[in-house]
């Protein structure tokens, strides 16, 4: 006993005497003796130091009175429950990631600790695996932010609040949703998420929800045995095992038919995958990201969405605004996406007060493509407002309520392009020189548009250049 008594002693020259790579201690918050050993045993193990502590109070003196790398603590205790271990380091801001074991399938706690700011949850019966794998993500967080000129632009408070939510979302495992329209940034959020967090150098599986045909949906996300399907001629990973330790990113999430919904339910409560035609199940451990432009809640109350799943994959959400929100950043964005193409170009002041009238039905991604067709059609470095070829305003309005193939704007702007070049051509028996005249663009510019929309002249009738 003596020798376990000095195994876990946390004292100054006990921590000072430790190599610096493994001078790491860990709280254990719970009133049952034989998980409290449990969980010090298997940390003991892993090179820790361990802290203990019976309940709230104890707990609560600890954090008060030392620094720890991870926090570990039991739900239900006597004099309280671990929520309020979880609040007490958020509300102080301590860094200090902290972990909650939740009974079996009691997900409604799992999702209150979450949303308070635990780092992630362990159900019991406590699998050592999972225990193992969640520490060494907890103490592998890393210290310095997301690098790459990728950034989430913009000082207005919608922007502000999104930037400081993911970077306190970073350190925690829970699912988080990110929903918004097209083009706001859903995707550039979710990759910032993960290269701020614990799994930055672990495998980020992207998936198209409403990209996979709905026969092929089960063996796409959990693999498949050989021969489990006429032209299954071979074993094969889904997406939950290529990202196991990692992150699966499930873009366009409102996608899902409901019978795959189900099944993607009880994956991600029970951490367990089955391979189509397998016959036992294996672990996996995957933090979930997903994203829609769809708004959920009115899926579940149309009987579309599962408000099982919704709730699970909701438990931090993430609104992106519309660039038309962050209307004073629109000049800063626009340059930085300038700035960026790494060609000496500028914009006219009367480009730039265009840029921010504008109101971007396809956000940030139709900006970035407004200002590469810019850059071809602008004259000596200099993007002037007919280089945008910006939609009139008015016209805009107008169209949204009374088109319904808008979407997505950059193709319905080509098409709209496309015929008026293709009116102006026929009128002029495709002579490019007199239609670029009859459309009020350069010789240059009708050339550019028409190489980029496919349009080619009929044999024989093409002008010199």
């Amino acid at each position: 006993m003596e020798k376990d008594r000095g195994a876990t002693m946390t004292d100054k020259s006990m921590r000072d005497s430790l190599p610096g790579q493994e001078r790491r201690v860990v709280l254990l918050v719970d009133d049952e003796p034989d998980i409290l050993e449990l969980l010090e045993m298997t940390l003991l193990r892993m090179g820790l130091v361990v802290d203990k502590a019976g309940g709230v109070s104890e707990a609560i003196a600890c954090l008060a009175a030392n620094h720890y790398d991870l926090c570990l603590t039991d739900m239900r205790m006597p004099d309280g429950d671990g929520l309020e271990v979880v609040k007490y380091i958020t509300q102080r801001n301590l860094d200090v990631p902290v972990a909650v074991i939740t009974a079996h399938g009691n997900m409604e706690n799992a999702i209150t600790v979450l949303k308070a700011g635990a780092f992630d949850y362990l159900a019991k019966p406590l699998s050592l695996e999972q225990l193992r794998n969640l520490v060494k993500s907890a103490l592998n967080l890393p210290q310095a932010g997301p690098s790459g000129d990728r950034q989430l632009l913009g000082h207005a408070p919608a922007m502000q609040k999104v930037r400081a939510l993911i970077a306190r979302v970073a350190r925690s495992q829970a699912p988080v949703h990110i929903s918004g329209e097209s083009g706001s940034g859903k995707e550039l959020a979710a990759r910032l998420i993960v290269q701020s967090g614990s799994r930055s150098n672990q495998p980020v599986i992207a998936v198209n929800c409403g990209a996979i045909p709905e026969n092929l949906m089960e063996s796409e996300f959990f693999g498949h045995k050989k021969g489990a399907f006429t032209g299954a001629d071979k074993e094969r990973e889904g997406f939950f095992q290529a990202a196991n330790n990692g992150t699966l990113f499930l873009d366009e999430v409102a996608d899902l038919p409901l019978h795959m919904q189900v099944k993607l339910l009880r994956v991600i409560q029970e951490k367990r995958v089955r391979k189509v035609g397998a016959t036992a199940e294996e672990a996996v451990d995957v933090r979930i990201i997903s994203a829609t432009h769809n708004d959920l809640s009115e899926r579940v109350k149309s009987g579309r969405f599962r408000q099982d799943l919704y709730y699970r994959l909701n438990v931090i959400p993430i609104q992106m605004p519309a660039l038309r929100e962050l209307r004073e950043d629109i000049v800063e964005i626009a340059q930085r996406t300038l700035a960026r193409a790494g060609v000496s170009a500028r914009f006219s002041e009367e480009a730039l007060r265009a840029l921010q009238a504008y109101d971007f039905p396809g956000n940030v991604r139709e900006l970035e493509n407004i200002v590469e067709r810019a850059l071809a059609l602008c004259s000596d470095g200099l993007i002037t407002v007919e280089d945008l070829y910006l939609e009139p305003v008015e016209q805009a309005q107008s169209d949204a309520g009374e088109r319904s193939d808008k979407y997505p704007l950059p193709d319905y702007l080509d098409r709209v392009e496309k015929e008026a070049l293709l009116e102006a051509l026929q009128q002029t028996n495709f002579n490019r020189t007199a239609a670029a005249k009859l459309l009020g663009l350069t010789f240059r510019t009708m050339r550019y548009r028409m190489e980029r929309l496919g349009i080619k002249s009929p044999a024989g009738t093409d002008d010199a250049d």
